[in-house]
């Protein structure tokens, strides 16, 4: 079983970051595919190419100020709530499917 590698400072930056990458290869990854199944499928996944657009600001240091922009903001608002929610129930499952233990995040930054 992988273990998570805990920086130099005692944090878990680098897996964060690499989930943040997962998250944001999930969403790629949904555009691209052929979904044949339901609309809400092609829906959700147009819906969440946008979301590229936010990509400097979920990335950890991408140096946004902690704002993310008009683009992304008008992106996100044109998502469907359960579109979101089932995205971010996909992602939270990666570690687990990938032998990892569960990351255990802060509440806030």
């Amino acid at each position: 079983m992988a273990s998570l590698k805990v920086s130099s400072d005692g944090s878990i930056k680098p897996f964060v970051n690499l989930l943040v990458l997962c998250v944001l290869i999930v969403f790629v990854a949904l555009h691209g595919a052929q979904m044949g199944a339901a609309q809400m499928s092609n829906n959700c996944s147009q819906q969440l190419s946008g979301l590229t657009a936010c990509a400097t600001f979920v990335v950890p240091g991408a140096g946004n100020g902690g704002v993310p922009s008009g683009e992304c903001c008008s992106a996100l608002q044109s998502v469907a709530h359960d579109c979101v929610c089932t995205t971010l129930e996909i992602v939270s499952r990666l570690p687990s499917q990938c032998s990892l233990p569960p990351a255990a995040c802060p509440a806030g930054p």
